[in-house]
């Protein structure tokens, strides 16, 4: 089915946005869109929406299955997929109708605009986004093209690094301290606090730390400490891993922000697209397209809608505060555009909703808790006086990277046997015993020795060990 519009049209309309967006205040990065068919669409949704990408036989595995799905009714596509680069990239489906191709693209700016701007996608250069996926593509295929190595083994390798790529830091934007800083950092913490009354105390005791102890403070960054310190590892096999964490780093910023990301492009989208005052007709479709997208889902949070309800909450505070919020929080110093964009730059998910989403508006998006019970799902919690704060925190628990298990190495040379111990930071949810027996299974492949891990499992410190071919679990100190 053709089209009913052509390219020039979409220009035109691409033209009229950004200008609105900018009149707004909105700060995008140059921006590219490409056309596409469902087939390039499904394509690049399994890429993550990169022109050029490593192959793997896990993408083959997810393009089927979506193709799948879309083929029987059961998947729609996205309107759009938009890339964090510089020049911004997005794709736009062949198939929609122009007014859902101009709030796609009113829609788009958004992204793009908060990519450029919000200080967690900061430590990345988006301006090298597209050639170091590229060159990551370029140096994956000579590997496996290599008779010496060859898809297998590079397969192998990539299968083990993809299951711990998220096992890294979380917040980019703190700077990790070199070697050297650690050093000194060691050194400092293990001197005696000072004493102002020194000449009346005895002096305590001072114990030098153990510098050769590796690492020296827990390690986030799995796959570069298993890089940097395995020496069993070949020079493609480091690669490999470098490559696979560098492109966890490019995906980090933007789960830590999904539903700040989405509320926001969602929030300029409708003020962007009601400026161009559309023809009755389209504006009728596009009332239709925008409650679609903003609808609540049924059974889980939709990004979209809790991130534009809360933008508009904080707009509306800070122009139109309620004498119990000045009396709360003083009287309000700037607008609420300018607070919009001021969130939009230094908040993340977690941030972002631990100081915003306010008691109102818990009771408003009807949120609320659900457990399993006998096999069902039942209503643990509802948004009264009582319980509107823990449904909160339930919520900042699970948003960005909370549902990652945050685990850390702490001693290459456990039991002063090379084998490499870990900590998980517990935070009442226990581990998924057959997740972490397939991870500890791809950490000790890729370590080549025994790995262990401390734990809790159902209230009790744990030890999860794998060893050559099986995982064991034992309490923590026992003999």
């Amino acid at each position: 089915m053709a089209a009913a519009y052509t390219v020039a049209e979409l220009e035109a309309w691409n033209e009229r946005i950004l200008i609105l967006a900018r009149q707004f205040g909105l700060d995008p990065y140059p921006q590219e869109f490409e056309i596409c068919d469902h087939e390039q669409m499904l394509g690049y949704m399994v890429y993550s929406g990169m022109p050029s990408h490593y192959p793997h036989w896990s993408y083959g595995k997810s393009y089927e299955k979506l193709k799948t799905l879309y083929d029987y009714g059961m998947s729609g596509l996205p309107y759009e997929m938009v890339i964090n680069s510089d020049p911004s990239i997005a794709y736009l489906m062949r198939d929609n109708t122009l007014l859902l191709q101009v709030l796609t693209i009113a829609h788009v700016y958004g992204h793009n605009d908060f990519f450029k701007n919000n200080f967690t996608f900061r430590s990345g250069r988006a301006e090298f986004t597209i050639e170091t996926f590229k060159a990551h593509a370029d140096r994956v295929r000579k590997y496996v093209e290599d008779p010496s190595i060859g898809r297998e083994k590079v397969e192998r390798l990539l299968d083990a690094a993809h299951a711990l790529s998220l096992q890294c830091r979380r917040n980019l934007a703190v700077r990790k301290q070199t070697p050297d800083e650690q050093i000194d950092q060691r050194l400092a913490d293990s001197r005696p606090a000072a004493d102002p009354f020194q000449t009346i105390h005895r002096r305590p005791d001072y114990a030098p730390p153990d510098l050769n102890r590796v690492p020296l403070y827990p390690e986030a960054d799995i796959l570069l400490f298993i890089r940097d310190h395995n020496p069993q590892l070949s020079d493609w096999e480091k690669d490999l891993l470098t490559i696979v964490h560098e492109e966890a780093q490019y995906f980090i910023p933007q789960i830590e922000t999904k539903i700040m990301n989405e509320g926001w492009a969602s929030y300029w989208h409708k003020r962007i697209v009601e400026a161009l005052k559309l023809p009755q007709g389209m504006h009728l479709e596009f009332m239709v397209r925008h409650n679609q997208v903003l609808s609540p889902a049924a059974n889980s949070l939709n990004p979209y809608h809790l991130g534009m309800k809360v933008w508009e909450a904080i707009e509306r505070r800070w122009d139109h505060p309620t004498p119990e919020e000045e009396k709360q929080s003083g009287p309000k110093t700037k607008s609420g555009r300018a607070k919009l964009f001021e969130a939009r730059e230094v908040e993340r998910d977690v941030s972002f909703l631990r100081r915003y989403l306010t008691e109102e508006l818990v009771r408003e998006l009807n949120l609320f808790e659900h457990q399993s019970r006998g096999g069902d799902r039942v209503v643990s919690r509802v948004a009264d006086d009582e319980n509107w704060q823990a449904i909160k925190e339930t919520l900042i628990r699970n948003v960005g990277m909370g549902t990652v298990p945050t685990i850390q190495i702490d001693n290459a040379d456990y039991n002063n046997n090379r084998a490499l111990f870990l900590k998980h930071a517990h935070d009442g949810r226990d581990l998924q015993l057959e997740y972490a027996d397939k991870t500890l299974q791809y950490l000790h492949q890729l370590w080549g020795r025994e790995v262990a891990l401390e734990t809790e499992i159902n209230g009790k410190k744990s030890l999860l060990c794998f060893t050559e071919d099986k995982l064991s679990i034992k309490p923590l100190h026992s003999t």
